[in-house]
């Protein structure tokens, strides 16, 4: 999945998404160490975590998503170290004692192989005892194959833009497909729309269980929201909190 095209929208989209900030935020402070987070993006994340004075190195492969994290940290007067690279191969001489990958980074990797190759990098980026901790979206989706609108409308100067998006879901590969169309309004009512594409690949509680001890990780603790409740049922998001395995 190539963000570089779709780091405008995803700015838009999730600048003001908080749910997950504290949580994280707890976590990092708790570590007494290095943290790595996998998949920066813009910068909302690592931003917050900075300011809050946690040593973080984030890490994104969308060199254009970079590139509005470190607007963001001109904006708020923050240094932000970032590099690029991906979940799979990345390579740093620092080790680290805590790495977090925030609001659904793994769902892009689309494989058993890619999952358990990034995780296998994880590991060895670790200190010994190290934790990782991640959250994923249960899959639970809306009508596929149906044009709909959810609500998100964005007022800039170039005009009010409305998201549409139809989703397809492959259920023998696990993968839902989104197709975002930014329709935006000038003033004098020109029309412009702009085309996005998202594949995220969703996951199961106990699959990814067997996935994170295969990879070296312990038996993961399991939640269904950020403030540590039960998974169940209603729970929109599964939080995995495990370590390093020696």
């Amino acid at each position: 999945m190539n963000y570089d095209d779709f780091a405008d929208l995803y700015d838009h989209q999730y600048d003001l998404y908080r749910d997950d900030l504290h949580f994280y935020g707890q976590l990092a402070e708790r570590a007494g160490g290095a943290v790595l987070e996998i998949g920066a993006g813009t910068g909302r994340v690592t931003a917050y975590l900075t300011r809050r004075g946690v040593p973080l190195t984030g890490l994104e492969p969308s060199g254009r998503m970079i590139e509005y994290a470190h607007a963001r940290a001109a904006r708020e007067g923050l240094d932000l170290s970032i590099v690029q690279g991906d979940v799979k191969t990345f390579a740093l001489e620092q080790r680290f004692s805590l790495c977090i990958a925030p609001f659904n980074a793994l769902m892009h990797l689309y494989t058993p192989n890619e999952q358990l190759q990034a995780l296998e990098n994880i590991h060895a980026h670790l200190e010994p005892g190290g934790a990782l901790v991640f959250d994923l979206s249960v899959p639970r989706y809306g009508a596929m194959n149906t044009m709909r609108h959810e609500g998100e409308t964005f007022h800039t100067p170039e005009g009010r833009t409305d998201i549409f998006l139809v989703q397809r879901q492959d259920e023998l590969k696990q993968r839902v497909t989104t197709e975002y169309y930014a329709d935006t309004t000038a003033p004098g009512g020109t029309l412009k729309r702009r085309h996005y594409t998202l594949t995220q690949r969703y996951y199961t509680r106990y699959e990814v269980e067997w996935l994170l001890r295969c990879g070296g990780f312990e038996s993961p603790r399991v939640a269904g929201s950020f403030q540590g409740g039960p998974l169940t049922e209603m729970s929109d998001v599964m939080v995995f909190q495990t370590r390093r395995k020696d």
